[in-house]
């Protein structure tokens, strides 16, 4: 491995276990890349699904542009490393698509990523709800009256589309026990 390789992946991984990451942390990168690589038949180009699991919150802030920092992250680091200027857009446009994770029904790299980000939701309900109060960790800056009804919002939104999932796999693997989940915090979030 080149230095260059090793140190943007050490820099990496410094990014993805600062401090004030609960959720948004080295275990949430883990569990994406294995839902990736559950996936990995489904995309076109899974490397590039696997680079921008690598990327999609490596800039964490809980800002609105964490998304796109992450991107530009990627766009210079991966160009830098002298990696082919298609596969940088492509990685920066996955990254880009975790802000709304609505990728296109054609979109199969963007569906592996989407689905890979929201496999968490799908967890055992005991290990979904520490993540969640991982993620409640994350926004302690936010009046809980306040998280609760974004948070609220989100869900419902989430539980309202038809499918929570792109892929065919996620789907069969993921959508019933993260609908149970989600209906359930979404309970607890109402009482």
């Amino acid at each position: 491995m080149s230095p260059d390789i090793a140190a943007v992946g050490a820099a990496l991984l410094a990014r993805w276990s600062e401090p004030h990451r609960r959720y948004h942390d080295v275990a949430h990168l883990l569990g994406v890349l294995d839902a990736v690589d559950d996936l990995a038949g489904f995309a076109d180009d899974p490397d590039a699904v696997r680079l921008a699991a690598w990327y999609h919150d490596a800039v964490y802030a809980g800002a609105p542009d964490d998304e796109e920092n992450s991107a530009v992250l990627a766009e210079a680091d991966l160009s830098a490393l002298g990696l082919p200027a298609e596969l940088v857009d492509e990685v920066a446009r996955l990254v880009r698509l975790t802000v709304e994770h609505d990728p296109g029904p054609s979109d199969r790299n963007g569906q592996v990523l989407s689905d890979a980000d929201l496999a968490v939701l799908a967890l055992e309900p005991a290990e979904y709800r520490r993540n969640s109060a991982r993620v409640r960790a994350e926004y302690g800056h936010v009046p809980d009256a306040d998280f609760r009804a974004g948070r609220a919002r989100v869900i419902a939104a989430l539980l309202a589309a038809p499918s929570l999932y792109r892929t065919p796999d996620a789907r069969r693997l993921w959508e019933d026990a993260a609908r149970r989940n989600l209906t359930s915090e979404l309970r607890t979030l109402s009482e």
